[in-house]
Formats: structure tokens, C-alpha cells, sequence
């Protein structure tokens, strides 16, 4: 059976190693989250770098995930010191689930935060595509679904909680505008 992937990124106001009080919210949030998600029915798993301390994207051992990679409009630090994003890349039973995953719980109250520690793109921060059953997605595969997401709008093969499509390429709903979901995406 396919799996949901799903690929989220996000520039950040300041950089990761910023010793400033926002920061270290996002960090300790955002470890609760991945424990709390982790947990959640529908997650098959996600992509961790196997070496790798906060901050450090670009240089970490990604595995069967493949070597990291950004958005062509990413134009802040690569390294420690400077990086300044938050990118996730996961593998989930069904959009439904996914969904239910991000937008209850703690991670809705850190959605509830997002304001204060993201920056506005006008570009796309999520999307979904189908992959085989024992594939894994790589960071590469999501830096161009999302990208094409911004060029084409949804589409089978990369397209958002907002205008899903099933494993055979037929959309499979819409679901309600909400916090995060923006319609027109």
C-alpha cells in the first residue's frame, strides 16, 4: 500500500543558534512535538539525521532520506551559526491522519506560535505526494514537490491538506479553510 509523504519547510525569523527566549521556545516546543507526533496513529516515520545536533541541516547524515535540500527562494545561512529554517519530511497511513496529527494538540499550539517564529514567504509551507510501498522519500523529492506545488497548484503528484488526491491520481476531496490551510494553496 502507498504512503502519504509529506514535506514541510518554513524560514525562520532568526537563526537556529539564536540564544534568543523565542528561540529556545521553538526548540523545546518543537521537541515535544516530534515525541508527541511520533506517536500519533497514521505516522510511519520520519527523516533524522543520524549525527547531527540542532541547527545542523546541511552537513548531517540524512540516510535513506538522501542529502538536504531547500527551496531555490531559502536565501538564509548554511551553516550552525546562520541556518535559519525548520523543514520535516514524513511518512504517513493517509492525508486524514496527517492532518489530525498537525492541526490538534501540541502541535496546533505551536501552529497557534508560528508568528512569532517563522517569517512570510508567500510560497507554499507543505506538501503531500503518494509514494510506493517501501519507498523513501528524500529531501530532494520534497524541495521539487513543493516547488511545483508553487508553480502548478495542486496537482497528483504534489498538492495540500486543502485539495487532496488519492494513490490513483483522482482528487479525493477538499477539506474546510483553517488555520495554516490556506485555500489557496
Amino acid at each position: 500500500m502507498p504512503a502519504l509523504a509529506l514535506y514541510t519547510f518554513g524560514v525562520l525569523a532568526s537563526p537556529l543558534a539564536d540564544p534568543a527566549p523565542l528561540t529556545r521556545e521553538f526548540h523545546e516546543l518543537g521537541e515535544a512535538v516530534y515525541r508527541k507526533i511520533g506517536q500519533h496513529p497514521g505516522y510511519l516515520a520520519r527523516a533524522e539525521a543520524a549525527d547531527a545536533g540542532p541547527g545542523v541541516f546541511f552537513e548531517a547524515d540524512w540516510g535513506a532520506w538522501g542529502e538536504f535540500a531547500v527551496p531555490a527562494w531559502y536565501d538564509r545561512g548554511r551553516t550552525a551559526d546562520t541556518t535559519a529554517l525548520a523543514a520535516t519530511l514524513s511518512l504517513w497511513t493517509d492525508p486524514q491522519r496527517a492532518f489530525d496529527a498537525l492541526y490538534t494538540g501540541l502541535h496546533r499550539q505551536a501552529l497557534n506560535r508560528r508568528h512569532d517564529w517563522f517569517t512570510r514567504t508567500g510560497h507554499p509551507n507543505h506538501v503531500l505526494w503518494w509514494v510506493p510501498d517501501g519507498a523513501v522519500p528524500t529531501w530532494l523529492d520534497g524541495v521539487s514537490r513543493l516547488e511545483r506545488l508553487r508553480d502548478r497548484g495542486a496537482v497528483p503528484d504534489a498538492f495540500t491538506f486543502r485539495r487532496t488526491f488519492d494513490p490513483e491520481g483522482t482528487q479525493a476531496g477538499a477539506r474546510a479553510a483553517g488555520p495554516g490551510n490556506d485555500p489557496a494553496r
